[in-house]
């Protein structure tokens, strides 16, 4: 690229991990013009996974929560606009207009707008005005429910995924009364095996959890200022509630990026650069779609591992190098002493394979089809999690019964790293 071109200002529409990442990176990378982070929150770039775990628990405060600290943003001349929300794009001017009013000029746009939580829809204008219903993204929202989040008091959480069991694992050690819906057969069903399901159904359960499956929600009650009162479900169950906590899904934020035009599928649709539709528009993190070389299809993945690397591999665009984003998926989730670390995409398995036991507390859970290793999930195993990925990566084919040998290690399944060609 040339001088001119990477001297252009640089604005990133949003402040989330894969934000922070990109302008960092882009610094890293020698880019000297004017970069701007636009947020709607007041805080800078931050971490979220924490905010259902450490941050809930109150074991960790906002300051440690930032990706980085306010210093660097200012050593590396990095603007931030907090609390301003982005109304729209107009991509032959190249400016936005700010919902104050402001317009600002780009060279380049980063659309890094993350996603918001599912609401509930049971066309009740209540539910979403309870001042004891919740949805957890932000710091802000965990704010909200802080007060709320003490001992004796009777916790209600709507879906079974990662959000709601972590929630539910912290208000345990709280003291807290925990019930969780779920409408699906198993917790985390569309994302495990029932082996693993099972597992985390019984740990919740040993730790006073009590988990409904197949209970879809109805409604609730209300009492005379607008709070939730009792929990309404399908097969007749009346829960008493103190607070409720909704964690049914994320959508993803791509409103700007629809007006504006751009190409979406299911996200906004880039490259394996984050290239959008527009050459002078990118987008990285959870609002985005990209063809995935390990997937062999267009994925949006929520992932902070996939957010920085996507961002980094468009700071590396933006600078004249192509470094194309083709990671292998992964992700975690952390519930009482128990890490759960995740690699590949299941979807298509034909043999689940157990190495270790599910009574220990720790275990893989390998995912095959047609014997090749398609992911992994690594309960309190770390060790073996980091050969686990090499597997997923390499697409290995290995035999069930090798797998599951503890008396033959996972690495020995490795491929070996081609010779160096002689000179």
């Amino acid at each position: 690229m040339t001088t001119e071109e990477t001297s252009q200002p640089v604005l990133i529409v949003g402040a989330g991990h894969a934000a922070g990442e990109m302008a960092t990176a882009l610094r890293m990378n020698g880019y000297k013009g004017p970069i701007t982070l636009i947020g709607e929150e007041p805080h800078l770039p931050y971490q979220r996974p924490p905010l259902s775990k450490a941050f809930l628990s109150g074991d960790i405060t906002t300051e440690r929560l930032y990706v980085k600290g306010p210093a660097v943003y200012t050593n590396a001349a990095i603007d931030f606009i907090p609390n301003t929300r982005v109304t729209a794009i107009d991509k032959a001017a190249k400016t936005v207009t700010l919902e104050d009013g402001r317009t600002l000029s780009y060279g380049k746009l980063v659309l890094a707008t993350g996603g918001r939580p599912r609401l509930l829809s049971l066309g009740d204008d209540r539910i979403n005005k309870a001042p004891n219903l919740h949805y957890l993204r932000t710091i802000g929202h965990v704010d909200n429910m802080r007060e709320q989040f003490k001992p004796g008091n009777k916790l209600v959480i709507i879906g079974g995924g990662y959000i709601g069991l972590e929630v539910a694992a912290v208000a345990r050690k709280k003291g807290i009364d925990v019930t969780v819906l779920e409408a699906m057969d198993r917790v985390l069903q569309r994302v495990t095996a029932p082996e693993v399901s099972a597992f985390y159904q019984q740990v919740h359960g040993e730790a006073g959890v009590n988990i409904l499956v197949n209970t879809a929600l109805t409604g609730f009650e209300f009492d005379a200022e607008g709070r939730v009162t009792t929990v309404l479900t399908a097969n007749g169950h009346r829960i008493p509630a103190d607070v409720v906590i909704v964690g049914i899904g994320l959508i993803p934020n791509v409103e700007l990026a629809e007006q504006a035009g751009l190409a979406l599928e299911n996200g906004i649709a880039v490259d394996e650069y984050g290239q959008t539709s527009d050459p002078d528009i990118l987008a990285i993190g959870d609002c985005s779609s990209h063809p995935n070389a390990y997937a062999g299809r267009r994925l949006r993945l929520e992932s902070v591992p996939s957010a920085l690397e996507q961002a980094r591999s468009a700071a590396a665009l933006l600078v004249g190098q192509k470094k194309p984003y083709n990671a292998v998926p992964w992700f975690w989730s952390d519930q009482y002493d128990l890490k759960l670390q995740m690699v590949g995409l299941n979807q298509g398995y034909d043999t689940v394979a157990l190495r270790g036991s599910p009574a220990n507390r720790n275990f893989l859970a390998f995912y095959l089809k047609d014997g090749v290793v398609l992911a992994v999930d690594s309960i309190s195993r770390p060790q073996e999690f980091m050969v686990a990925k090499k597997l997923v990566a390499e697409r290995v084919k290995a035999d069930p019964m090798v797998l599951v040998d503890e008396s033959q290690p996972l690495k020995a399944l490795v491929p070996a790293a081609p010779a160096p060609a002689a000179s």
